[in-house]
């Protein structure tokens, strides 16, 4: 009996240690957020559905990736709210009949997440106010590999979506 009280403390007192720490991809958020609500992304676009298509694609990455629920109500415990500020195509590469065989699309996007009370929620330690950050994605359409404008735009989108909820993770 006493043998195995001691092999039972000589196992768990090795855990007794990591009592405060989280383990898998919860360690890498916020513990007190458990909801967030993603309003429609505004958009000082002119491209239509803009706004969106980013909106659902950041529900859809953050279902995916993190820890939280995504609920369709302000009461949630944060807010995730975006701003598409422009978007714009350039060539890059030109045939000598001046077509376009290498095009890149970009969206510039602003992102803010706050909790309950309007306070912002500490995801990366950034040098810059959270309140102003900018993130920039491209998507590269090339008319010979089968893209056009919308896959161009889908890929700059779903890219743009992933860097979005990679901003929720809390800092090592």
């Amino acid at each position: 009996m006493r043998r195995r009280l001691l092999l039972a403390a000589a196992c768990l007192l090795p855990l007794a240690g990591c009592a405060g720490y989280r383990s898998g991809n919860a360690s890498l958020y916020p513990p007190d957020i458990h909801t967030v609500y993603v309003p429609m992304f505004e958009s000082d676009s002119f491209r239509r559905n803009l706004g969106e298509q980013l909106t659902e694609a950041v529900v859809k990455q953050i279902e995916l990736d993190t820890p939280y629920k995504v609920v369709s109500t302000p009461d949630a415990d944060s807010v995730l709210t975006g701003r598409i500020l422009g978007d714009t195509k350039r060539v890059v590469v030109e045939d000598i009949n001046d077509q376009p065989r290498d095009t890149e699309v970009n969206i510039v996007v602003q992102v803010s997440w706050t909790d309950r009370k309007g306070n912002l929620v500490s995801g990366r330690n950034l040098p810059i106010p959270p309140s102003v950050v900018q993130l920039s994605q491209s998507g590269e359409l090339i008319p010979e590999y089968g893209q056009s404008g919308a896959t161009a735009e889908a890929t700059a989108i779903k890219k743009l979506a992933k860097r979005i909820v990679e901003l929720m993770e809390t800092p090592w």
